[in-house]
């Protein structure tokens, strides 16, 4: 996983509340085993019609938010089942900040184990974002883990809170393997110390 410290970018705005992981990514293409290769189907029955022609009506498509990083979204973002391509999906697009009122709390939990940071902000506070995305095109905003804000170009200046061990695992690049792997030699020491008779045979 990579580490995690500052992010400037356009912010594409999606509109909705409730965004369930089922439109984020679909089940009909959970069938790869790698993480990688989501991301051409995000949000895929919003993004394409039934001809697989692209809608051009979706946020998303709208060239003034080609290569965002950082996602607004609304009210109760991730709701649905708990399927961690969710995240993985967003992140293979280019999504590496999600913004919204409030989260489901599974997906909220998938976003940190895999490199995305999601920030919960007040209505108000992700009101006025949408309404700068509208109201400026190019739009952008910097999302600093290490000083814990969210600023622009007009002045705007926003805390954010975030839990201290998920903020210095993505700001360290740690996923639940690395943190595993930084006690290596105390789980080596631990396994030669075990009784023989506990040990698995090759």
């Amino acid at each position: 996983m990579e580490p995690f410290k500052k992010v400037t970018s356009i912010a594409a705005p999606l509109d909705r509340v409730n965004v369930d992981t089922d439109a984020i990514i679909p089940k009909q293409f959970l069938k790869r085993i790698e993480r990688s290769g989501f991301g051409e189907f995000l949000f895929y029955e919003w993004r394409f019609d039934e001809q697989g022609n692209t809608n051009p009506d979706f946020e998303l498509n709208k060239p003034r938010y080609a290569g965002a990083n950082i996602l607004l979204g609304r009210n109760n973002f991730g709701c649905g089942s708990s399927r961690e391509h969710a995240p993985w999906a967003l992140l293979d697009y280019g999504f590496k900040v999600v913004i919204a009122p409030s989260f489901a709390d599974i997906f909220y939990n998938n976003c940190f184990k895999n490199g995305i940071l999601p920030i919960a902000l007040p209505e108000e506070t992700v009101e006025q974002l949408f309404q700068n995305t509208a109201a400026y095109e190019g739009y952008q905003l910097t999302v600093d883990l290490e000083n814990n804000t969210i600023s622009d170009e007009h002045g705007l200046s926003v805390p954010f809170e975030v839990d201290s061990y998920r903020r210095e695992c993505l700001l360290e690049g740690l996923d639940d393997i690395a943190i595993t792997l930084l006690q290596d030699e105390k789980i080596s020491a631990y396994e030669a110390n075990y009784p023989s008779y506990y040990q698995v045979q090759a």
